[in-house]
């Protein structure tokens, strides 16, 4: 899907707006804005009508809470129509030399002799999910780990402290 260009703003300004996202983080995106447009928001105008229903808003706690859902909605809808707006998709390559966004790379930490090969998923911040084994590009793992190859060892400064991964392969 090609970016559309904003034409009030500048090209430093668009770049700093990309959202980088695979293919399925964009599909993704855009199933949950189709469900906060089609469905949520349907939900918070009929709990907004029945609370105004109740009579007096200055005291009906229904209401507040309806306002406060909407706007959290209508909030949520504007970052991911956002989001959408500016995605640059992913492409997977075939031949992988060096770790890149989109990259399926396997790490080991050296300095732990029981040390376990780990496998993440480089993605962009927008889909990282270390439970899911994606970290995103701007975290210090995953920094550190862009543009290296197979072999390499990376140090990496966490709040931990210092630690040293071997890439042991690249996907």
């Amino acid at each position: 899907m090609p970016k559309t260009k904003d034409a009030t703003m500048d090209p430093a300004q668009q770049d700093d707006k990309v959202t980088l996202v695979t293919k399925e983080g964009f599909a993704k995106l855009k199933e949950e804005l189709e469900l906060l447009k089609n469905v949520k928001r349907r939900e918070v105008a009929e709990r907004l009508k029945e609370a105004i229903s109740y009579g007096d808003l200055s005291e009906n706690s229904e209401y507040e809470e309806a306002k406060n859902e909407q706007a959290f909605v209508e909030g949520r809808i504007a970052e991911l129509e956002e989001k959408v707006k500016y995605a640059k998709i992913i492409k997977e390559k075939s031949d992988v030399k060096t770790v890149q966004i989109g990259t399926k790379v396997v790490i080991k930490d050296i300095g732990r002799k029981t040390a376990e090969k780990e496998e993440y998923t480089i993605v962009g911040s927008t889909e990282a999910d270390p439970l899911d084994h994606k970290i995103s590009n701007e975290s210090p793992v995953g920094a550190a780990l862009l543009d290296q190859k197979k072999g390499d060892i990376v140090k990496v400064i966490t709040p931990n402290g210092a630690t040293e991964y071997e890439i042991m392969n690249l996907e």
